[in-house]
C-alpha cells in the first residue's frame, strides 16, 4: 500500500513539474522582441565617454537610449574601442554599433547605415601655447597624430603627399592628444564636435584649420542583416527629432560657442 501510494504522489508531482516547465516556456516564447549587442567606442568624446560616475555617457548613448524607448527594443551596450567594436559586428558578435561612425561609400560595401544622425567634418589642432603650426603648409617634414580608422586619419591620409608629413596612429583619442603635448606630434586631425568639445574640457590643445566636410554619422549594422533593427533606429531618429529630443541631447553636449 505505501509503495501504491508512493508511486501516485510520484506521479502527481511530475505532472506538476511538466505543467510549470510547460507555462514557462510558453511565458518565454511570449516575451516580446530580443536583445540586441550594440558595440561602441570606449573613448570618443562627446559621443561616448566614461562621466566622474564612472558610467558612459555622450551623445550616441542618450540617442541610442531615446530611440529604443520609443521603439520599445532592449539593448545592451558593449564599450569595446572603435576597431574592436567593428570586429564584433563583422564576427556576428554584434548586432550593430554606434560610435560615431562615418558613413563612406567604402564602408557601405560592408555594412548597412542608418539615416545620417549626426553632420560632422575634420579639424587641425595643436598644442595650445604652439604658435608655429599655423597651416597645413608648416607641416612639411614633420609628424602628425591620427586616431586609427577615423575620418581624420582618412582625411590626414589624403593631404600627407601633398604637404609632405608622416603619420602615427592611435587607437584613443586622449592618447593622441597627449602625444602632441609632449611634442612627438606637431599636430592632430579629428573630427570637429570631438575636438571641439576636448578644447571645452581644457585638453590643452586649440584649433588652426576650418573645419573640412566629412561624412556624416551613422548607426551600422553588417550588409544583409538585422534590417528590422535598421529599420527600428530609423524611425527612432525621426521621431527624437520631432519631439525636440534630439536637440536637447546634442545641446548637451555640443556646443558652437
Amino acid at each position: 500500500m505505501f509503495k501504491k501510494i508512493s508511486s501516485v504522489l510520484l506521479a502527481m508531482l511530475l505532472l506538476v513539474t511538466l505543467v510549470g516547465c510547460g507555462s514557462k516556456t510558453d511565458s518565454a516564447e511570449g516575451e516580446s522582441g530580443k536583445k540586441y549587442i550594440i558595440a561602441t567606442d570606449t573613448t570618443f568624446a562627446p559621443f561616448e565617454f566614461k562621466n566622474d560616475q564612472d558610467e558612459y555617457v555622450g551623445v550616441d548613448i542618450e540617442l541610442l537610449k531615446a530611440i529604443a524607448e520609443d521603439q520599445g527594443f532592449e539593448y545592451e551596450l558593449q564599450p569595446l574601442g572603435f576597431d574592436a567594436a567593428v570586429t564584433a559586428l563583422e564576427t556576428n558578435q554584434a548586432d550593430a554599433v554606434i560610435a560615431g561612425m562615418s558613413i563612406t561609400d567604402e564602408r557601405k560595401e560592408k555594412y548597412d547605415f542608418s539615416e545620417p544622425y549626426y553632420d560632422s567634418g575634420v579639424v587641425m589642432a595643436i598644442k595650445a601655447d604652439n604658435d608655429d603650426i599655423k597651416s597645413y603648409e608648416d607641416l612639411r617634414g614633420k609628424k602628425v597624430a591620427a586616431k586609427t580608422g577615423t575620418e581624420g586619419a582618412t582625411f590626414a591620409e589624403s593631404i600627407k603627399e601633398k604637404y609632405g608629413f608622416e603619420i602615427s596612429y592611435f587607437d584613443e583619442s586622449p592618447n593622441m592628444y597627449e602625444d602632441v603635448k609632449t611634442g612627438n606630434t606637431v599636430a592632430c586631425f579629428e573630427d570637429y564636435p570631438v575636438m571641439g568639445y576636448g578644447i571645452s574640457q581644457n585638453n590643452g590643445l586649440k584649433m588652426v584649420t576650418d573645419m573640412e566636410k566629412g561624412s556624416s554619422y551613422g548607426f551600422a549594422v553588417l550588409k544583409g542583416k538585422n534590417a528590422e533593427l535598421l529599420e527600428k533606429f530609423n524611425a527612432g531618429l525621426k521621431n527624437v527629432k520631432e519631439s525636440g529630443k534630439y536637440d536637447e541631447i546634442v545641446n548637451t553636449y555640443i556646443r558652437t560657442e
